[in-house]
């Protein structure tokens, strides 16, 4: 009975019948802060002497980002939601993708495995970061840019986008239903708009609905009393669809990015947030640290000393003058043992073939990725 109605739920498009967090489990509690549960239908207002975060997940009517049960959103409250209004899709170019996606998925497995009718591999899961500079109105008026990042994120399960930058809340939507506009299945969860400046940017994953979901109960900005983070990270709790569902990869994702012009401060900072992460459920274990970290690993400070901890980018650049190395994706090799030891860079250069004049319109970073088991390593 259960596979049956988690099967209706995901061919509908929705995050799960029940819920795989228990509420019997301690949850984050004091560690980390401003968990959000975000439905946008919902007008819940939060219990006195609880500050609302503005979250927001992707509309309840195509797309139910409530809980899934027991969830930490017990002890901060519910959210007052905060309307998307509904936009139409950008035009988006019809370009030919086989060769791209073809080429970029095929490091990411091998002649053996299979590959699902959408191109990504049926027995990895396959996590990205990507800074898309300065992601907002302007960089959506150019549809040939928005093609080539609605390719990108068609390659990967879960996109995790640093730098969105806009006044406006209708960006990511409008962005992802142009990804959708060849019939894929993506969504995505957004976060508060932050920096110490006028200057602020969100965080956000945009992931395949037929592939991942996430627990919206769990989305959150981590706390900074001591300000030695410009833009806290933004994390929340995935899960595969894998079979059996009782085996799926479950995992937090922490998205970050960091001053340039703090970098030493910062990077030790996030050796205290993965820390904190690592203990915030004794029912997960697996904390996936990636974003734009404007560090090289000889840079990572603090973090270098976590135990176990270990990164998947090395000895290539990751900005797409190929000069620096900024981006990275990191994790415990103890506890996430579920990495597949394959990564990659998607230079945007050789990958759709621009000049880097035509690269620097989509994003003075290239994205990075690793590949992840679906299935739980115990």
């Amino acid at each position: 009975m259960w596979l049956a109605l988690t099967t209706i739920a995901s061919i509908i498009g929705g995050t799960g019948v029940s819920g795989w967090v228990n509420p019997n489990l301690p949850v984050i509690g004091p560690i980390v802060t401003s968990v959000v549960s975000m439905s946008m239908n919902s007008s819940n207002a939060a219990p006195p002497g609880i500050q609302n975060n503005p979250m927001q997940a992707a509309p309840s009517s195509t797309h139910p980002s409530s809980g899934w049960g027991g969830t930490v959103s017990q002890w901060i409250g519910a959210s007052s939601s905060i309307p998307v209004q509904p936009h139409q899709p950008l035009p988006l170019p019809r370009a030919p993708v086989s060769s791209v996606s073809r080429a970029d998925i095929s490091m990411a497995t091998s002649a053996q495995t299979q590959v699902a009718p959408h191109g990504k591999p049926t027995d990895s899961v396959l996590i990205c970061s990507f800074n898309i500079q300065v992601f907002g109105e302007s960089k959506l008026r150019k549809p040939d840019v928005v093609n080539v990042l609605a390719q990108v994120v068609r390659m990967f399960d879960i996109v995790a986008i640093q730098e969105v930058r806009a006044k406006s809340d209708s960006i990511i939507p409008t962005f992802v239903q142009a990804v959708n506009a060849d019939g894929s299945q993506y969504h995505w969860v957004i976060g508060p708009r932050l920096g110490r400046t006028s200057s602020k940017e969100q965080y956000t994953f945009v992931y395949d609905t037929s592939r991942v979901e996430v627990d919206s109960t769990t989305l959150g900005t981590a706390p900074n009393p001591k300000d030695l983070l410009h833009r806290p990270p933004m994390f929340a709790r995935f899960r595969t669809r894998a079979n059996p569902m009782e085996a799926a990869f479950s995992f937090w994702l922490v998205d970050i990015h960091t001053d340039p012009d703090e970098v030493p401060q910062e990077v030790d900072a996030l050796a205290d947030v993965f820390v904190a992460m690592q203990q915030a459920r004794s029912d997960e274990d697996d904390v996936i640290l990636l974003g734009d970290l404007n560090a090289a690993p000889k840079q990572f400070g603090r973090i270098a000393t976590i135990p176990n901890i270990t990164w998947a980018v090395s000895g290539t650049t990751t900005n797409t003058r190929r000069s620096k190395t900024y981006d990275n994706i990191v994790f415990s090799k103890f506890a996430t043992r579920e990495y597949q030891g394959r990564w990659g860079v998607l230079d945007l250069q050789s990958t759709f073939g621009l000049s880097l004049d035509a690269a620097l319109r989509v994003s003075d970073h290239n994205p990075v990725w690793a590949a992840f088991s679906p299935w739980e390593v115990r």
